[in-house]
Parts: structure tokens; C-alpha cells; sequence
């Protein structure tokens, strides 16, 4: 059941015309926690719920693709104990999947899983089959997941194919590399937002966002709100988004 009602609920109003993919860069979590001298994982505890809320209110209002940069190759550098705390709230939340996301949607994770524990890679490829029927709305999470990473396993599987003879290296174009992507059979990011104040995508969906919009705010992560969004969606709105062109 989703956690907010329709549109027509809140305070304002939506441009007629959304997105069809909007990324999130959840951040600010540790900043959250350390404002309230908490330790660093109460903030990632309290970003996973607005993660839950933000997920809800964007099938609310319409949107088809929402990805969220969740854990990144580079995260593995932080502290063991807060890498544990992220570890255990994962895999809380993949076992409370069905109650989290709401009916017809789909949940893809985009990253190498492999370096996770295999008890935490079954999860995520059940959650993944039981909702690969659904088409509503996709959720995608990136984990253990970096742009560069993605595009350096993208080269290595065309590379592969090229040895094998299955296609020619004066073959390989855009097309060919896009369909070697995590995110392959999904659209591009039209509206990337980033909380917490940092302006940079931070090694996230570098490819997809080639032609993305960027909206930044200094609003922590767990704080961010539907309202939030909504000031993001209409601000994108206003963009005259040209693709190279006049």
C-alpha cells in the first residue's frame, strides 16, 4: 500500500509532463547522523526509510524509472563497522522487499553482486525474478556499483565477443556498448538529483547521464521529502533540454 495519496493531496503542483527516469544519489547520511552526534549508521538507517517513502510517492505520482545509488565500489573504503551496519540494513530490507515496494513494480540491482555474500546475492536474484513480471514502475538500486566499473565490464564482454568472432571490433558503437550496460533495456536518466549540498554524480550511471539534467540541494538525504521531489520535477520543467541541437 502505497504511503501517500495522489498528487491533488500535496502542496504543489506538477508539471504536466514528468520524467521518465529520475536518479537519486542518497547523501548525506553520515552528515545526518553526525548533526544529531549520533553514530553514522542511525543515518543510514533513517536514509533507508526515505528510501521506502520517496520509492512509494514516485509510483504515486507517475514516474516509470527511479534508480538509487545505494552502495558504490568505492564505499567499501569506509569503516568496517559502518560497512556492517549497511550490510545488515540491506539485507533487512531485502527480506521485507514485498512490503516495501508496492504492487506492479519491478526491482532490478545494477553492480557486480558477486563480491557480496551469497546468502545476500540469493536475495537480491529472488526479489529480482518474482517482480521481473511487473511493469508499472522500476526501481532500480545500483550496489558495489561504479560508472567506470560498468563501462570496463561493458569493453570486456564486447572484447570477449570480438575474440569469439561473434562480431567484428569496426562493429562496436554506442548501441553495442549500451546493450553491455547493467542498465540495458532501461532508458537514460532524464533528471538526476543529488541532496546534501555536493555537486558531482560521483561515478554514477556516467553513460546513462550523458544528456541528464543535474539538480543539487542541500538538504540531507533523510530529510528529503515528497515535497522535495516535487520542487526537483518542477524545476526540470523549466529546462529546455536540446540534445546537441539548436
Amino acid at each position: 500500500m502505497a504511503l501517500f495519496g495522489k498528487k491533488q493531496e500535496t502542496e504543489n503542483k506538477l508539471p504536466e509532463v514528468l520524467p521518465q527516469h529520475v536518479a537519486f544519489i542518497m547523501d548525506g547520511n553520515g552528515r545526518w547522523a553526525k548533526k544529531r552526534g549520533l553514530p553514522r549508521p542511525f543515518g543510514h538507517r533513517e536514509g533507508a526509510k526515505t528510501f521506502r517513502k520517496i520509492s512509494h510517492y514516485c509510483k504515486d505520482i507517475g514516474l516509470k524509472y527511479i534508480s538509487f545509488y545505494a552502495f558504490s565500489t568505492e564505499n567499501w573504503q569506509r569503516p568496517k563497522e559502518e560497512i556492517d551496519a549497511l550490510m545488515k540494513i540491506f539485507d533487512r530490507y531485502l527480506d521485507d522487499m514485498k512490503e516495501l515496494i508496492t504492487d506492479n513494480t519491478r526491482m532490478v540491482f545494477l553492480g557486480d553482486k558477486s563480491i557480496f555474500p551469497e546468502y545476500l546475492r540469493t536475495k537480491m536474484e529472488k526479489v529480482e525474478r518474482e517482480t521481473a513480471i511487473y511493469d508499472e514502475m522500476v526501481i532500480l538500486v545500483a550496489v558495489n556499483y561504479g560508472g567506470r566499473d560498468e563501462l570496463a565490464h561493458a569493453a570486456k564482454l564486447l572484447a570477449q565477443k570480438a575474440v569469439s568472432g561473434e562480431i567484428k571490433p569496426e562493429d562496436i558503437n554506442e548501441d553495442s556498448v549500451n546493450g553491455e550496460l547493467y542498465t540495458k533495456g532501461f532508458p537514460d536518466v532524464d533528471l538526476l538529483i543529488r541532496p546534501s549540498g555536493e555537486q558531482r554524480i560521483s561515478n554514477f550511471l556516467i553513460w546513462q547521464c550523458a544528456y541528464a539534467e543535474f539538480y543539487f540541494t542541500n538538504i540531507l538525504w533523510p530529510d528529503f521529502k515528497p515535497d522535495d521531489l516535487d520542487a526537483a520535477l518542477i524545476e526540470y520543467s523549466k529546462r529546455q533540454r536540446r540534445f546537441g541541437g539548436v
